[in-house]
């Protein structure tokens, strides 16, 4: 299995949060800057956040303060910790490298916040 598996969507309220994770191998997880994305219907995949092996963290400003990400080293997982969701966050999630590596796409996973 090269590519991740994302998990941990679902639908929420505005104003809710959720958790993602995201197990990679460890041929693509170990060493690298790892990065959360989501697509939205209709746009682009966009880079959200993105962390390196050493736990620097960098955030899209529409993120900033409300999500964080990090990641278990010795379990090769990713997380994105959501708070105060809103309705433009609605979109599919994925896990990759950062920059992105075509093969390592997943199926991603949906997150659905509500009014």
């Amino acid at each position: 299995q090269v590519q991740p598996v994302e998990s941990g969507g679902g639908l929420v309220q505005a104003g809710g949060s959720l958790r993602l994770s995201c197990a990679a191998s460890r041929n693509v997880f170990s060493g690298s800057t790892m990065g959360w994305y989501r697509q939205a219907p209709g746009k682009q995949r966009e880079l959200v956040a993105r962390i390196t092996w050493h736990g620097m963290t960098s955030y899209d400003s529409s993120v900033q303060g409300r999500f964080t990400i990090s990641r278990d080293n010795a379990k090769n997982t990713l997380y994105l910790e959501m708070n105060n969701l809103n309705l433009e966050d609605t979109a599919v999630y994925y896990c990759n490298t950062a920059p992105p590596t075509r093969i390592f796409w997943g199926q991603g996973t949906q997150v659905t916040v509500s009014s």
